[in-house]
């Protein structure tokens, strides 16, 4: 693995994906590896099967390994929302007299926020805006001069749960963990700093966990993990017309929630075995599925009601809708509110299941290069 590239663990609610790649041009990626693999996911409380999650990891980290020729060192961990809390604050700090606003002035705001949670450590902290003395709301006040700063930050934790679970699957590999927030990957790799300034509402719908956030600036100013999803839709097919859970999954994508076509029966073929299915109740279950989706989205504007929010649109992606044609539009109507899905912008990747694994890619890069900064500084300051 090259010195630029970095390693990322993406966790979705049914599969696990392990990229390696590094920054191209015009926020392009060079993708030296990638493997996927499914386990059993996890609910509210802890993974289902820690030894599948387990197997699920070595076998695609053997993948990479191969294809990269080399072993991985440092290794960028995504955590889910189901695992993630976040800490929306207001602090203010206050000089002896106007000084100018550095690096320094701003960690120290930073610092004065963080506490310790039980049962979670903590991951990073993000701005969402900061405030002057003289009441200048900027996004970066670097090189301002000003006797107070103060800021509306977001700290992230990660649940000790899953931090020591991930770190026992690793136990004997020398491998470097680092832990990453997800959600705040996704939102800030999709989604344009300019409309996050103004408040945004991102929906990452997934496999069997979904996770709503409000965002702000660099940071979200809530954060809440619904367990709903395109896996819980394909139970209701199972047990509607009696199939396996596989052939349930793959007959959901046969769904197209608005076509004219749907009316009399049809014969779906799955491995061998072939099913007549009623048209008309395949469109109504998906709904009934959707419809589960949509509470929880309504649950959350409830729960998030402002005049700021009100006629902003839901930013979508993730896994969870993008392959039931219609879906978009059916929650557009029924949580009144305009949809709009998000992928990479990249070529074979440009699709919304493959966006929580490119969002963590790039914040990983970033972090990458970020610290490679302070370590040349470090070493230019005190040598080495």
């Amino acid at each position: 693995m090259g010195r630029k590239s970095a390693a990322v663990l993406d966790i979705r609610s049914s599969e696990i994906s392990i990229v390696v790649g590094e920054r191209g041009v015009n926020n392009t990626f060079v993708f030296r590896a990638s493997k996927t693999e499914p386990y059993d996911g996890y609910d509210e409380e802890a993974f289902f099967d820690t030894d599948k999650l387990a197997d699920a990891i070595f076998r695609a980290l053997s993948g990479v390994e191969l294809i990269c020729g080399g072993r991985i060192h440092e290794l960028y961990v995504g955590v889910p929302g189901a695992f993630t809390r976040v800490l929306p604050k207001e602090q203010v700090t206050g000089f002896p007299k106007k000084r100018r606003i550095g690096q320094k002035e701003i960690d120290a705001l930073f610092a004065s926020g963080r506490e310790e949670l039980e049962g979670y450590r903590f991951m990073r902290a993000t701005s969402m805006i900061f405030v002057t003395g003289d009441n200048r709301r900027v996004i970066d006040p670097s090189g301002l001069s000003s006797d107070v700063l103060s800021g509306v930050l977001s700290y992230f934790y990660c649940s000790n749960y899953f931090a020591e679970t991930i770190e026992g699957i690793f136990a004997d590999m020398k491998i470097s963990l680092h832990f990453l927030p997800t959600q705040l990957a996704m939102a800030s790799y999709l989604i344009p700093s300019e409309t996050r300034d103004e408040y945004a509402l991102f929906f990452d719908a997934g496999y069997m966990s979904s996770t709503l956030c409000v965002l702000m600036g660099g940071g979200v100013l809530a954060q809440r993990t619904y367990f709903v999803g395109k896996g819980q839709i394909a139970v209701r097919l199972m047990e509607r017309f009696s199939l396996p859970y596989d052939a349930a999954v793959a007959l959901l994508g046969r769904a197209n929630l608005f076509s004219k076509e749907n009316a009399g029966r049809t014969e779906f073929s799955f491995r061998g075995e072939t099913y007549e299915i009623d048209m008309d109740a395949l469109v109504e279950t998906v709904k009934e599925g959707l419809d589960e989706i949509c509470e929880a989205i309504g649950s959350f504007l409830e729960e998030c009601s402002s005049k700021e929010l009100e006629s902003k649109p839901l930013y979508v992606s993730g896994e969870g809708l993008g392959e039931i044609r219609g879906a978009l539009e059916h929650v557009s109507k029924r949580v009144s509110r305009i949809c709009e899905q998000l992928a990479p912008d990249l070529p074979y990747y440009n699709k919304p299941s493959m966006s929580s694994r490119i969002a963590l890619l790039a914040m990983a890069c970033d972090d990458r290069a970020q610290s490679g900064l302070v370590q040349k500084l470090f070493n230019l300051i005190f040598g080495g």
